[in-house]
């Protein structure tokens, strides 16, 4: 598949579908699922503190295919878009995520304890 196609294919055919992690550790993770035609392609996972308004991004992946098309991009500002007001950090340092975060302009930071609930990010 050309390239052009592939970024047209992840700008089209791509749905974003909130859900919470299943089986997940902590109950204030959430997970953003990138959807190409009933098959999951990708996911962000995330946490959220609403008493400071602050954001975690723990994990980004992408199938080998929509790599370099964008659609990290496309699912970290949808990201943002349904939190506006969200500080967004991350605990990422690889170095695909994190030239990607880079680019969205979110901080990588070293795990640190949300105030509010006392535990640390991992």
């Amino acid at each position: 598949m050309g390239r052009l196609r592939r970024r047209l294919l992840a700008y089209r055919s791509i749905d974003f579908l909130p859900s919470r992690v299943p089986g997940g550790t902590r109950p204030d993770e959430e997970c953003l699922l990138l959807v190409h035609i009933r098959k999951v392609v990708g996911q962000v996972r995330y946490r959220l503190c609403d008493r400071c308004e602050q954001g975690v991004i723990t994990d980004v992946t992408l199938e080998e295919r929509f790599r370099s098309t964008g659609l990290g991009t496309r699912a970290l500002s949808h990201l943002r878009s349904r939190h506006p007001s969200v500080k967004w950090r991350s605990t990422l340092n690889l170095r695909a995520t994190r030239d990607l975060l880079r680019r969205m302009s979110i901080p990588a930071t070293a795990a640190a304890a949300c105030p509010h609930t006392m535990e640390p990010d991992v």
